[in-house]
């Protein structure tokens, strides 16, 4: 049995420090007793290679620990060691590390001895290795069948993501897997630990991106919009070109490009224009205090009954919402249907048709009257002669009005030309990298 499990001495593998037995020192000393002490602890450290350069000296018990040892904790190690000796009093330790570069030094040794253990691990590594890599093929094929993902997921975005995680998924296990074969479990913690850390840093400093990536997979799952659709995000206006993983691609009515993060699309209030087919108009016309406003109303709602594109179903309707300074404002809606007709080309037929109408019935709508007062300390007014003038005289005609003036035959058809740029911009190859996440089959939330 080998001399330190005879002593019950620590081993490398053990810590190095143990407690210092509470001994009771004796009033006398029998002779040779300090010689015994250091022969002894002398044949102990023989037996151990780290202590060879150590010199030991006692006196009345008192043991003097002189010399170098290769690492610092031999260093507590020798003296718990002389601790343990029957006899000694107390150690003086004055052991220093070795810190010269000579071929046996410590650290070219244990150097030595890691090459020596790295060389005879190789056959286990690569054995580790290849399991890894074994089971990282296995989540790559799984990961391949895209057809069952598309299946079981509600879209292709989603299959994306969920063939990614089983990738992710499978070289994880097989890197642990690997790890613990080899023994370097210790290191597996490390590391994730510093990913950890790494990914709450990322975290903080990509947050606006991981949150439109977030958004694209909800907008995706939700469907809010299709393709040409004429939508209101925000304060942005235009037709839906499509729906990519970090933006939603939209052409303004100016014709356009227009990119909004998914992340503010997904927390926007959306309004979408061509989901109901029938859309309102309404324009505001005032007439003369002094008018029956009610007679007014039921006039303007006629006139505009009779424009073919306005609908009978919802009918046409007229409001009084206020009494002005000089007039009644009265509201006049209308309906239409955008797929027949323009929403802007029809309030602008309208508002001119009842107009004509209720000038033509007598109805006056005047503009705005301002009061003007003139006193002796005003300054004279060089065009007060033309003033009165124009007052006194007979009031001016107004221009005859021909009957085909209040008629139009403008097309009020929908104008497509957006709409077909945003068709033209879909089936241009190579106009998008990214895949559109729009999915005609499935239905609009």
């Amino acid at each position: 049995m080998p001399l330190a499990a005879q002593l019950d001495l620590p081993t490398e593998a053990e810590p190095t420090a143990s407690p210092t037995p509470v001994q009771t020192i004796a009033a006398t000393q029998d002779a040779g007793d300090d010689r015994r002490i250091a022969e002894r602890i002398d044949g102990i450290f023989a037996e151990l290679p780290a202590f060879a350069a150590v010199e030991v000296e006692v006196q009345e018990g008192v043991v003097s620990l002189a010399g170098t040892v290769p690492k610092p904790e031999d260093i507590a190690r020798a003296e718990a060691i002389a601790n343990r000796v029957a006899g000694v009093v107390t150690v003086e330790n004055g052991l220093e590390r070795d810190l010269t570069l000579s071929a046996d030094s410590a650290g070219i040794t244990s150097l030595a001895e890691r090459w020596s253990h790295f060389v005879r691990m190789l056959p286990l590594i690569a054995a580790a290795l290849g399991v890894w890599l074994a089971i990282a093929f296995i989540g790559y094929l799984i990961a391949g069948l895209g057809r069952v993902w598309n299946r079981l997921a509600p879209n292709g975005f989603l299959a994306e993501l969920v063939a990614s995680a089983i990738r992710f998924g499978f070289t994880i296990i097989g890197l642990v897997i690997a790890l613990d074969m080899i023994g370097a479990t210790a290191l597996l913690g490390a590391v994730l630990g510093g990913a950890g850390l790494i990914g709450i840093a990322l975290g903080f400093a990509m947050r606006d991106t991981i949150e439109n990536y977030v958004a694209s997979l909800l907008l995706s799952l939700r469907q809010p919009f299709r393709a040409n659709d004429w939508v209101q995000i925000d304060t942005y206006e235009g037709r839906v070109i499509r729906l990519t993983s970090r933006a939603t691609v939209l052409m303004t009515l100016d014709g356009n490009h227009l990119r909004i993060p998914n992340g503010q699309v997904f927390k926007a209030v959306i309004l979408n224009f061509t989901r109901n087919p029938q859309r309102r108009f309404h324009f505001d016309l005032g007439v003369d205090a002094d008018d029956d406003a009610r007679a007014a109303r039921q006039l303007g709602r006629e006139t505009m009954a009779g424009l073919d594109f306005v609908l009978a179903d919802p009918p046409p309707e007229a409001r009084i919402i206020e009494v002005g300074d000089s007039n009644v404002v009265i509201r006049f809606l209308g309906w239409v249907d955008q797929r027949e007709t323009d929403w802007w080309k029809a309030q602008s037929e309208a508002i001119p048709a009842v107009k004509t109408a209720l000038e033509d019935a007598g109805f006056g709508l005047p503009e705005p009257i301002y009061r003007l007062r003139f006193d002796p300390r005003s300054a004279s007014v060089p065009f007060a002669a033309e003033v009165t003038t124009e007052a006194q005289g007979a009031p001016a005609p107004r221009p005859a009005r021909s009957a085909a003036a209040s008629q139009s035959d403008e097309d009020v058809r929908p104008v497509d030309e957006i709409a077909a740029m945003v068709e033209e911009e879909r089936s241009r190859p190579g106009s998008e990298q990214e895949k559109d996440l729009l999915d005609h089959s499935r239905p609009v939330e």
